[in-house]
């Protein structure tokens, strides 16, 4: 069905020439049926005359009001001109109706409403004066018009909810695209920074620098290919997407960060368990982050970085030994965690460490049973 949707917004002229076919087959009922000699006869020029009242449906999402005013008036010529079928139900005008509840604008459902209140006694006036006639078809108007508002208020929440869906995606990308530039960056400065110091010191300890930039730079590249691939046309060709990083990734993360000099350790509680893929990427991106911060802001010489898994929760706690807390919100990579977290139903904290020593970042994720 939503296939279907998207075929027919993507052809509206198809759309409504297949609605005007099948309007006129319904039309075309009364003609084709055996009928009674006390009844009008089924004619030729009658048909055509049916015909043309349909024709204008084909342009009722340019000119909806015209096409309603082309349908009375041929309708009226119809009902004056010649003496042919009736129809069970006006199904041009019921058609037209909706659509101007769907797409006009404000005053054009109010001319619309003005005139049907004159056009339907009118009609039925001419046709059988009846009142339950004028109640049925105030009635199905009223329905087609109420319908018509239901799918306009329909679209719009499906419209904001497309567009509050894409902008949750465009910062998720953002935030990705962040936490992966600025790892990686913060990494190959620090390396960088030491190399030339390196280079007189310990010769050998500057090539490891220089491999460890060139790793971090390709790792970087690697995963912003994958990331730019998700915001490609559908005509280019896409990058190959690779996996979003897991629990599994953490060590060659945390062998990079020790690459630039820091001492890093690594312990888990519990068990390292698997997690759904989001979760995963999400505790990956959040130590990356963390370790980010450090590299950056610190001034640390060792971080520890502990996963534990109890009673269905993961505990994941990133703690230097550096200047601790400067004050202020924090940047957008803290941001970041705390929103990764709370996308999972989790929370993030970040203050002084134990003994109001360093920085520490501790994260809550809920794990549900059998997930993990």
């Amino acid at each position: 069905m939503r296939e279907l949707r998207t075929w027919g917004a993507a052809h509206p002229w198809a759309v409504d020439i297949g609605l005007a076919l099948v309007v006129q087959a319904a039309m075309t009922m009364p003609f084709v049926v055996p009928r009674g000699p006390e009844l009008e006869p089924a004619t030729w020029p009658a048909y055509g005359l049916t015909t043309l009242t349909v024709v204008p449906l084909v342009w009722r999402r340019r000119a909806p009001m015209t096409v309603l005013l082309a349908i009375l008036a041929t309708s009226a010529l119809y009902k004056l001109a010649v003496e042919g079928p009736g129809q069970p139900l006006p199904y041009t005008g019921l058609v037209s109706v909706y659509t101007i509840a769907v797409l006009a604008a404000p005053w054009q459902r109010m001319a619309t409403a003005g005139l049907l209140v004159v056009a339907v006694p009118a009609s039925v006036w001419l046709n059988t004066q009846s009142a339950r006639e004028l109640t049925f078809s105030l009635f199905v108007f009223g329905a087609a018009y109420v319908f018509g508002r239901l799918t306009d208020a329909r679209q719009r929440a499906q419209r904001v909810e497309a567009e509050q869906a894409a902008a949750r995606e465009r910062a998720r990308i953002a935030r990705e695209m962040h936490d992966i530039l600025s790892h990686a960056v913060s990494l190959m400065v620090v390396q960088a920074e030491a190399g030339p110091v390196a280079v007189r010191a310990a010769p050998e300890r500057a090539e490891a620098a220089f491999e460890a930039i060139s790793e971090t730079g390709r790792e970087a590249m690697v995963q912003l290919r994958q990331m730019l691939g998700l915001l490609r046309e559908g005509g280019e060709t896409a990058a190959p997407r690779e996996p979003q990083p897991d629990l599994a990734d953490l060590p060659a993360l945390l062998d990079r960060v020790r690459a630039g000099g820091l001492t890093v350790g690594y312990a888990t509680e519990g068990g390292v368990r698997a997690l759904p893929a989001a979760t995963g990427a999400s505790v990956y991106r959040i130590v990356q982050e963390a370790l980010t911060n450090v590299v950056k802001h610190a001034r640390a010489r060792t971080v520890d970085v502990r996963l534990a898994h109890a009673d269905g929760v993961l505990r994941v706690t990133v703690t230097d030994d550096g200047r601790g807390p400067q004050g202020g919100p924090g940047g957008h990579g803290l941001v970041g965690v705390r929103e990764r977290a709370a996308a999972h139903g989790g929370t993030a904290e970040t203050g002084a460490g134990p003994g109001g020593r360093g920085f520490e970042v501790r994260v809550l994720l809920p794990v549900r049973e059998g997930e993990g």
